[in-house]
């Protein structure tokens, strides 16, 4: 199969080692922590053989002195005898056998006897505390995680990595009252996860007892999210103790996809490539054309900017896109901001509307308000890593033009049309094309330079879509505050994608902490109407759609009650789906 591929068994071991999304320093800080605890070990070590090197020499020179005071009062004494003295009367034992007679002698006794007192004072302790309390306390301490689950869990998720990605699964889980494990090897981190109330198992990863603790007979999904060969180690050693279980990887090379789903993998995900692909769906929809960014059966999610369309000016309620072509509004974006649709919602330059709609109802759409739309598009890709070339690809498909922007020159790619230089620079960004883009996508790795690059960018092309890729979820809001139009991450478009696998695609990420999901009709609302239950008011969702076994219902009658046996198609933020699972938790 490999060969059918033109791929080498070299070629795959080098593209599985290089550069693997688990970040380099993750790995450097373990090995950073393992080298603090050899040298806290030896310098402890050192100071107990210092301790005792001074204790031998403190009770030769003090038996010396009591032989020669001894000897000066006429009384002589072996060398054990010497030593003998020193120790009980350093110790203040002082069992007064041995006893001087002159003046310097109980001098001196009271030297041995207040500096021994000191001494051990100072050496005992530091040898329990450090050699017997410290270490007991610390072995308690690292074993308090467990190292098997409870044997009535089940159609839990196993973990076997801690970052962003699984961050938002957890998350995730906890919303919809799914149990979940995380598989830690090293013991002093899963300690902390412990402290921080999550659920951890500790284990190797590439030890079957591991997973047959952690129940994996009756797991629903595991998620292996490390590096590529460590990820293919995970699917042989879980398909040792099962075939049923659902596996998901990620991969950094795509010549890793082939060999994760010989060694088991059920869904192989590339981070790199879903994440660029979602930036660039959320580019496209300009000019009055759709552009489907999720789907719920038969129910697609769509966007489509309004600029340069006769819809500029109008109110949702004088464009009458649901009389006109029975498309639902799910809500608009406003620079970033998005607001649930109402009649009076005006539509300007910059309005990007959020749709519901089957595919001949968004056809339709695109036949009325396309019309003024100017077929060339053309984008400027600031980035030209693993997402940016994602970018690239999806672009292509769609027939836009593109130039990326790399500041690396061993970064270019054969047929790849690259502009090697600063964004930074204008002079860079004019060669781009940046004076004619549609879109502009920032893609680096650091979000201060993203924030940076769309404050610059949107200065420049006040009127073009900016996509801007988070790496940190407090950045998020910055970035829409500095001009972006949407802004995407790993970890979003991970667990998003995860998540679906997991749940049968019932979520549809719109952008950074905003949401549509497909949830069952709660016990609670059963019958109820969406106006009786204040939906909105309470929760901050909306209802964009209604699913049944007879079809789909965009924007239901707020007054109609709802049916068993149905699904509600809701928009939200993380936080107000967050309040509709608290207030309607999902009980049936």
């Amino acid at each position: 199969m490999l060969k059918s591929l033109g791929v080498t068994i070299a070629q795959v071991v080098e593209r599985m080692t290089e550069r693997p999304l688990p970040s380099p320093e993750v790995s450097s800080t373990d090995r950073a922590q393992r080298m603090a605890k050899r040298t806290q070990r030896r310098r402890r070590t050192r100071v107990l053989v210092t301790l005792i090197t001074i204790l031998m020499v403190v009770v030769t020179v003090f038996s010396a002195v009591f032989h020669e005071l001894m000897e000066v009062e006429g009384r002589s004494y072996s060398w054990p005898t010497s030593i003998y003295w020193t120790l009980t009367t350093m110790t203040t034992l002082g069992f007064g056998d041995i006893t001087f007679e002159s003046d310097a002698g109980r001098i001196f006794s009271v030297v041995v006897l207040l500096s021994g007192s000191t001494f051990l004072l100072v050496m005992l302790p530091f040898i329990f505390i450090q050699f017997v309390f410290t270490p007991w306390m610390a072995e308690r301490e690292r074993r308090r995680a467990p190292r098997s689950i409870r044997a009535d869990v089940s159609g839990h998720i196993l973990l076997t990595a801690w970052g962003p990605v699984e961050a938002a699964l957890v998350e995730r889980s906890d919303q919809a009252n799914v149990q979940y494990v995380i598989i830690v090897e090293d013991v002093d981190e899963a300690g902390r996860l412990h402290d921080e109330g999550r659920n951890v198992l500790v284990g190797e990863l590439d030890d079957p007892r591991t997973y047959a603790n952690a129940r994996i007979e009756h797991a629903g999904m595991v998620v292996a999210s490390r590096s590529d060969p460590a990820n293919t180690n995970i699917a042989f050693t879980v398909r040792e103790i099962t075939s049923d279980v659902t596996v998901v990887a990620t991969a950094n090379s795509p010549a890793s996809v082939d060999i994760l789903e010989i060694a088991g993998v059920n869904r192989v995900v590339q981070l790199g490539e879903i994440l660029g692909t979602a930036m660039a769906a959320r580019s496209m929809g300009l000019g009055g054309r759709t552009q489907a960014i999720g789907r719920f059966g038969d129910l697609l999610i769509a966007e489509a900017g309004v600029v340069g369309t006769d819809l500029v000016g109008q109110t949702l309620a004088e464009a009458k896109l649901r009389a006109r072509l029975g498309v639902g509004i799910v809500g608009v974006w406003q620079r970033g901001e998005f607001e649930i649709a109402t009649a009076d919602t005006r539509l300007e330059t910059s309005t990007i509307l959020l749709l519901a709609g089957s595919e001949d109802q968004l056809s339709a759409f695109d036949e009325r308000h396309a019309a003024g739309f100017r077929e060339e598009l053309s984008a400027v890709i600031i980035g030209g890593g693993r997402v940016g070339r994602a970018i690239g690809r999806a672009y292509e498909k769609a027939g836009i033009d593109y130039t990326i922007v790399e500041k690396l020159p061993e970064r270019q790619r054969e047929g790849v049309p690259y502009v090697i230089g600063d964004a930074a620079d204008r002079a860079v960004l004019d060669r781009a094309g940046i004076n004619d883009a549609e879109a502009v996508l920032v893609t680096t790795h650091d979000d201060d330079v993203n924030v940076y690059l769309t404050r610059y960018c949107r200065g420049l092309r006040p009127q073009s879509r900016i996509v801007a890729r988070a790496r940190l979820d407090r950045n998020v809001s910055t970035l829409y505050r500095a001009g972006a139009d949407a802004v995407l991450s790993y970890a979003a478009t991970g667990s998003t994608t995860i998540w679906n696998e997991f749940r049968g695609g019932e979520t549809v990420l719109i952008a950074e902490g905003l949401r549509v999901v497909r949830t069952g009709v709660p016990l609670s609302l059963i019958g109820r109407t969406l106006a009786g239950t204040h939906l909105h008011r309470q929760t901050g969702c909306n209802v964009v759609a209604i699913q049944t076994v007879a079809g789909t219902t965009i924007t239901p009658d707020p007054h109609e009650p709802l049916p068993p046996d149905a699904s509600l198609i809701i928009v939200g933020s993380d936080e107000s789906l967050g309040r509709f699972q608290d207030l309607f938790p999902a009980d049936r």
